[in-house]
């Protein structure tokens, strides 16, 4: 028997409300999930603060226990398997598809097991990051996926942003990386397998980039995506050009180099709506996002990445409220993602706005 649901569903502009919910209606493809842990992201707060209907669950990254599996479904998930994933909050197509709710669903070929030994804690932080760097890296950029088909290039790419959750899963893709970030988080991108790390705030280190790769640099994935680190990636690009990948639509001011933006919500391969933007349905990204999960399981199980550090704070769904409150007001998390445990939530058959 299911315990009653509650989510945080948006309001009005810039305002999650904790509200009693019906559990999720199972699709075929979907499995049914009972969350234990939610990790914030800046797109939460971002998403919440745009264009968009009422009613929408907020919310994407998440870790929890299996209660139900779709018909539709090919991974081998049964009940009571603890796994992560991560959900489309704000999708004004289907207003259930968050993931800061007690009961959600989410794309179930999407989903990836968590190894024996992790806790939800640490779980929850990974499913946004590994899709967007898999997307970004291997789709998009090119690269030759981490399974051991290919040796190891040592063509150098530019991972801006390290110590962002994706840029910090990035680095550890067993190429040789660059990577820019605060001084006080150097040690843990040299601890991740960075071979070199820049200060963002030295305005000389594009020039310095260009330097130290000999005029070769022709990768870049930015995690950060202002116009102020795509002006740094203009000066590390090689006199060859290149292609840069942005997480937002910032573009590099050079002809010769591609600037790429895309949305990690396209893994799903369905239609949504975004910021009040319809995007088309692309079902070959998610036969790509099956595969690509896949082995990041398999590399995750075998200790071959790591996930970014994890700050657990209190309050539970609520709690996250407040999170995304001080990450629009610039003193969010810096080299560590804020994490909340569901069940540390003040239920309230209605719940007043934190």
């Amino acid at each position: 028997m299911l315990e009653q649901n509650h989510g945080l569903l948006r309001e009005a502009v810039g305002h999650a409300v904790l509200r009693p919910l019906s559990t999720p209606k199972l699709r075929n493809d979907y499995v049914l999930i009972r969350t234990e842990a939610i990790a914030l992201n800046p797109t939460d707060w971002t998403t919440l603060d745009a264009k968009g209907d009422d009613g929408t669950i907020v919310g994407c990254d998440f870790a929890g226990v299996v209660e139900e599996v779709g018909d539709a479904v090919t991974k081998p998930f049964a009940k009571g398997d603890r796994f992560t994933g991560f959900a489309h909050g704000g999708n004004d197509e289907y207003h259930e598809d968050g993931a800061f709710a007690r009961y959600i669903t989410a794309k179930g070929d999407m989903l990836m097991r968590i190894p024996d030994g992790a806790g939800f804690e640490s779980a929850a932080t990974v499913a946004v990051g590994i899709g967007t760097l898999g997307y970004g890296l291997y789709h998009i950029l090119g690269l030759s996926l981490p399974d051991g088909s290919a040796p190891s290039s040592s063509e150098p790419v530019l991972i801006y942003g390290g110590s962002t959750a994706t840029g910090t899963l990035a680095v550890q893709s067993g190429r040789k990386v660059l990577t820019t970030c605060s001084a006080k988080h150097f040690g843990l991108m040299k601890e991740r397998g960075a071979d070199l790390v820049y200060d963002y705030r030295d305005p000389n280190i594009g020039k310095q980039i260009h330097k130290d790769t000999d005029d070769e640099l022709t990768t870049v994935f930015d995690t950060v995506g202002v116009d102020s680190s795509a002006a740094i990636c203009a000066d590390a690009f090689g006199s060859q050009g290149g292609m840069y990948c942005s997480l937002l639509p910032v573009e590099v001011a050079r002809k010769d180099v591609k600037s790429i933006f895309f949305l990690g919500y396209d893994l799903k391969g369905e239609s949504y709506i975004f910021e009040g933007d319809t995007y088309p349905a692309k079902p070959e990204m998610l036969e790509w996002s099956k595969k690509f999960t896949t082995l990041a399981e398999k590399l995750w199980v075998e200790g071959k990445w790591v996930p970014h550090p994890v700050s657990v704070k209190g309050g539970g769904l609520l709690g996250a409220v407040e999170g995304m409150q001080r990450m629009r007001e610039g003193t969010g998390p810096s080299g560590e993602k804020w994490v909340y445990r569901v069940e540390e939530t003040e239920w309230l058959e209605s719940s007043a706005e934190k």
